[in-house]
């Protein structure tokens, strides 16, 4: 069965990224809601860029999950961020070497 992600770029301070990080570590696991079966994040500070990347195992989780990301809010002590793109894509590789 085919898996799904969801990739958003963020324009990110040093602060955001590691109030982002912090926060998604404080939990044991995902947030009520969101069916997310794997998180990736991604950081280059030089660019003040970040990448947060969300795995999903159907379209529909994707689906959902997405409508729960979008009413979620950086956290409080998050620095300057601004959500620059989010794109959804199929899975057609995940192979570790």
């Amino acid at each position: 069965m085919p898996e799904y992600a969801r990739v958003v770029t963020f324009e990110a301070d040093d602060a955001a990224i590691d109030a982002l990080v912090k926060e998604i570590n404080a939990e044991d696991g995902p947030p009520e809601g969101l069916p997310v079966t794997r998180i990736v994040v991604l950081a280059n500070r030089e660019a003040g860029q970040l990448v947060v990347a969300t795995r999903f195992a159907s379209a529909e989780d994707l689906e959902k999950g997405s409508a729960a990301l979008e009413a979620m809010s950086p956290p409080s002590d998050a620095g300057n961020i601004r959500r620059v793109s989010v794109d959804k894509f199929e899975v057609l590789l995940d192979r570790q070497a």
